[in-house]
């Protein structure tokens, strides 16, 4: 819709709320979360379709504020974790969709790049992989079990040794965002790298359909976990980068809010993948059917909660 449409259609609402949060009756939490959502939603709106306008602006100031009374002073809302994943991660998910798909872009592409290297020198698996990972599982395919890596430790330990892990490599691929962006994709790049080497040495040895059934029980969601903590990082990157209409302190200062909510969502699907690979992917026996079906659990949860149903819950809210 035409800016002005948008601006008729939403003043009178933006106006109750700028007069609630200077009234008497700001001291009603749930009136303002409520009206603080419509207006983070307008604002998400507004920066898509006229991010050189006046209104975003207006709109941020108006949020910025919100915010500060909402979730400093009020008491904490009961419902507001079941809001935080149902509504507001979701929309800032749809907001930072493009940095989601550069991020899984350049996985994408180390990949391939992975897999044809190791396809066409003998020492490029080495080189990535180490010596002592590619001699351990050379000797685990002699022994009949090529993928026993992941029955040495214990299950608790093991679940909370790649858990911590897996949540300290998306607080590095923040961090590296520090580096412009350049840093980040470096670390996405690498991993990449390393499953296109490690999926590529499977297939060499005739094995690649035992692996892919194994290591995405748990790397389904951990891949892309990663694809997301990547992602902030870039955002933080291009914060600094490319601070538009804001000062470049602020527009870092906006980065780093941003970045630090999208790890804030990851987090669950790192104690996931953690708990697939300490407990369930070491049983390398299980029925191919049973293996599958958490593969594709995985992967459908990720295309609905990730890509589907953000798209669906914006233009549901700004259909109003």
């Amino acid at each position: 819709m035409k800016e002005i449409v948008f601006v008729n259609r939403n003043a009178d609402r933006w106006k109750q709320f700028e007069d609630l949060l200077t009234g008497t009756d700001r001291d009603n939490p749930d009136k303002l979360a409520d009206l603080f959502i419509q207006v983070t939603d307008d604002l998400a709106y507004a920066r898509t379709y006229y991010p050189k306008s006046t209104v975003v602006k207006y709109l941020n100031n108006l949020a910025f504020r919100s915010h500060q009374l909402i979730y400093v002073n009020k008491k904490e809302n009961k419902k507001r974790l079941q809001l935080f994943w149902k509504q507001e991660y979701p929309l800032h998910i749809f907001g930072i969709r493009k940095y989601i798909l550069f991020s899984l872009a350049i996985l994408l592409i180390s990949v391939i790049i992975g897999v044809i290297s190791t396809l066409n020198d003998n020492t490029f698996v080495r080189l990535i992989l180490g010596d002592s990972y590619v001699n351990m599982t050379l000797n685990n395919i002699d022994k009949g079990d090529p993928l026993a890596v992941y029955k040495e430790m214990n299950q608790a330990d093991m679940f909370l040794g790649i858990t911590l892990n897996n949540i300290l490599v998306s607080v590095y691929a923040f961090l590296f965002g520090l580096l412009l962006s350049v840093g980040t994709a470096y670390l996405i790049f690498q991993n990449g790298i390393m499953l296109g080497t490690f999926l590529t040495l499977f297939y060499q040895k005739g094995l690649l359909g035992s692996a892919m059934l194994t290591i995405w029980i748990h790397g389904t969601l951990e891949i892309f976990a990663i694809v997301v903590a990547g992602a902030a990082g870039i955002i933080l990157g291009n914060s600094i980068l490319f601070p538009g209409t804001y000062s470049r302190l602020a527009s870092f200062k906006r980065g780093v809010k941003k970045s630090i909510k999208t790890l804030v969502g990851v987090v669950p699907l790192f104690m996931v993948a953690g708990f697939f690979e300490g407990f369930i992917t070491r049983y390398t026996s299980m029925p191919v059917v049973l293996r599958l079906g958490i593969i594709l659990s995985s992967l459908i949860f990720i295309v609905w909660y990730f890509f589907i149903y953000p798209v669906r819950l914006f233009k549901k809210i700004t259909k109003k």
